[in-house]
Formats: C-alpha cells, structure tokens, sequence
C-alpha cells in the first residue's frame, strides 16, 4: 500500500515509518502539518524545523502545511494536504490518544483513504524498548514533575528507561510520554541514507516546562 506518513520528528511517527515499511509498504509521501499555535490540540510545533532533514536524510519528498492551529479546524488543514498526495493510506504514529486516531480516521473516511497506526494500543514499555534498538532518539521538550531540565537533549536509552519506568511508578509519568510528558526527535532511523547531527542547541526553561530549541543541525554519513 502506498502511504503519505503524518510525521513531527519524533519517536512515534518515525517509527510508524518504519514499521510500515518493514511491514512492506511503501511510503510515498512525509507531511508535515505546522500549527500557528502552539498549543494545538492536534499537532506539535517544536522544532519542526528539522523535519527538513529528516526528509533529506531518508530521501522521502516532504509536505509542509500550515495549520490555523484552532481546535476542530484544523482537521481541514490536513484534509487539504492528504488531497494533494496520490496514495492510498495514511501512516501515523497514535499510541493511545483517542481524540487524535479518531479525528484522523474520520478524515480518512471522507477522502477514501486507509488509516495505518501500527503502534496502536502497544504496550508502552515493550514499545518504547522497540524504539530504543532500532532509533536514535532525544527528548527535546518535559512537562511533566520528575522531569528536570537534565533531561533535555538525553538520549532514550536503556537506562533512560529505567528512569521513566521508576517514575511511572512514583508519579505516573507514562512511559512513553502519551500524556505530554515529554517530546522527542529522532536522528537517525534504519531508513535514514544520512543521520542527523545537532550543530547547536540551547535549553529554555519557564514554569515547569522545558524545551531544547534545535539552531543549528546537518546531515552527516552514518558510520
């Protein structure tokens, strides 16, 4: 099935890419859907950027649209991108959240499209293990008590596992960050020609909330 992949940069939508293309899909298509706001109930927004190289990297043509960001509204923003691509599903990368799959879904359903969320209702520590020893991910936002501003830029890791198992368990932080606990971005993938490389980051903290700002990044030969 040829596919259009729905894609921020992190962990859960590159590895609905990969698993669809281990899967034997083909993905056509990278859109990328860039909220106005920043508090979209919908889409991401931080360093959205770097999907650029992330295309470049795994040579996949990428779709950038602008999103008015409103709840409910911007539905149609990706409505309109989906009616410019020529496939015949839609990878995304939805874990738990009910109000994302199913907004999706119903745009699916009016444009005749197949909806393919392989990592729906995973469970989330066996997933997160998944991703952890096939990407190469860095948390790049927290929101969450028990996630401090050490936090920012670590690689997920087996021992960051541990860590977010631990604090699961002390103080419900969901392990693979379906709350908002945390965001991610990946560098490098099995379908990536070319790993990505941060040049230069700065950490910016307010309130309880952290992200690392991507400044500078390129794509370098894997080794």
């Amino acid at each position: 099935m040829k596919l259009a992949a729905l894609i921020s940069g992190g962990k859960d939508s590159i590895y609905a890419i990969q698993k669809a293309i281990e899967e034997g899909h083909e993905v056509t298509n990278l859109i990328t859907i860039v909220p106005e706001r920043s508090d979209s109930y919908m889409y991401h927004s931080i360093n959205l950027h770097v999907v650029d190289l992330i295309a470049k990297a795994c040579e996949i043509p990428l779709l950038r649209q602008p999103s008015t960001g409103v709840k409910e509204l911007e539905l149609e923003d990706l409505a309109h991108a989906l009616r410019q691509v020529k496939v015949e599903g839609v990878a995304v990368g939805a874990i738990e959240s009910r109000y994302q799959a199913e907004r999706v879904q119903k745009i699916c359903d009016s444009l005749g499209l197949k909806l393919y969320a392989p990592l729906w209702h995973k469970e989330p520590e066996k997933l997160l293990l998944e991703m952890i020893k096939t990407l190469e991910i860095r948390i790049v936002c927290v929101a969450a008590d028990g996630l401090d501003e050490n936090w920012l830029g670590r690689q997920i890791n087996l021992e960051s596992l541990e860590r977010l198992k631990a604090l699961n368990r002390r103080r419900g932080v969901h392990v693979a960050g379906e709350g908002g606990e945390y965001e991610t971005l990946v560098l490098d993938a099995p379908f990536f020609k070319k790993r990505i490389e941060i040049v230069k980051s700065e950490a910016r903290w307010k309130g309880n909330r952290g992200v690392l700002e991507i400044l500078d990044a390129k794509l370098v030969e894997k080794s």
